[in-house]
């Protein structure tokens, strides 16, 4: 890839074939499938995401940050499952004009989390387009036959967990538009990095087999998402706000304006994962916590009643009505990306 506009195949050798070292059936990405050979015992876990320039991330934003987001939102998915990431497909139409470089960082960030998660790239797509930067990506896992996590899997009585700390990624896209007034510099760029580069839990979800009931990651907000795992399973739920978990930087944003509230409950790209147990596994968990060396914070429990209904007990003992709340593909989004 020299000068001029790039080759789609020079970009599939330079860039990605690379990525598919060690998986003979990715074929060097020079056919048009891969082949995967069936693992006996073994349930495969499917998941699949697009982001667009502007909707799902900004414009401007460092491109090896955009292939970074692009692949841990997926593994999040795959980790609520239960599930081992493997395997990736990328379809990418880029606009038409990129540059070179865009294209290298883009790369060098795909190969860079490539290797972190042990993951390899066997196939895909690029083109061209006249509109934004249309990225998606499919996360291909796997997971002990029938033992899989799912949304519908919670059940009355179980208490409700989540990983790691809420509202970063809402409050991080909020600093990065300069809507933190006051805030420490270091706060801010915690929180902005946490908006473009969040942390899927994939060294947690496989350990929840067996000690969740039911799990989903949280992308579009606490309080929607819980409420799509109460739909699923038929059940209602209640979390108390104090005892959502808060980064140091998030408390720090609601010391300085409790409004932020909402956007802490309801925001969305957190990429935590959100799961209900039964009230005897709290031993449990809390070693998991101390030797994953991540946070699990419980926050309220499920019960029987309006199904998909969320409701949240404010600091004060009042309920707190965070709107509609969360992102809406299809709308006006909560969060305005």
């Amino acid at each position: 890839m020299s000068g001029g506009a790039p080759d789609e195949f020079g970009l599939i050798a330079e860039l990605f074939a690379p990525l598919a070292a060690g998986f003979p059936g990715a074929l060097g990405l020079t056919d048009d499938a891969a082949f995967i050979p069936a693992e006996p015992g073994y349930d495969t876990v499917a998941t699949m995401d697009s982001m667009v320039a502007g909707v799902h991330f900004l414009p401007d934003d460092p491109p090896d940050l955009v292939a970074r987001k692009l692949i841990r939102v997926n593994l999040s998915d795959l980790a609520a499952k239960g599930a081992e990431p493997r395997l990736l497909l990328l379809s990418a139409a880029f606009p038409v004009g990129v540059g070179q470089d865009w294209l290298r960082a883009f790369g060098a960030g795909l190969a860079e989390d490539v290797r972190e998660f042990a993951v390899h790239l066997i196939g895909g797509d690029t083109v061209s387009t006249p509109g934004p930067l249309t990225l998606t990506l499919t996360a291909l896992g796997r997971v002990a036959a029938g033992r899989g996590l799912k949304r519908s899997g919670a059940r009355a009585g179980d208490t409700i967990w989540v990983s790691g700390g809420i509202g970063d990624g809402a409050l991080g896209l909020k600093a990065i538009r300069g809507q933190l007034p006051g805030l420490a510099a270091a706060h801010l760029e915690f929180l902005a990095g946490r908006y473009r580069l969040p942390q899927p839990r994939v060294g947690l979800g496989p350990r929840l087999v067996g000690l969740a009931h039911g799990a989903m990651d949280v992308s579009d907000g606490l309080v929607q998402d819980l409420g799509h795992l109460c739909r699923a399973s038929g059940l209602a739920a209640r979390i108390a706000a104090a005892r959502v978990p808060l980064s140091p930087a998030a408390a720090a944003a609601l010391g300085h304006d409790q409004s932020l509230l909402a956007s802490v409950l309801a925001g969305g790209d957190d990429y935590e994962v959100l799961f209900t147990a039964p009230p005897g596994a709290e031993e449990s968990l809390t070693r998991l916590s101390a030797e994953l060396g991540v946070a699990l914070t419980a926050i309220g429990s499920v019960a029987p009643g309006e199904t998909g209904k969320v409701a949240v007990t404010g600091p004060d003992g009042r309920d707190v009505d965070v709107g509609q709340g969360g992102w809406r593909h299809f709308g006006d989004p909560q969060q305005g990306e």
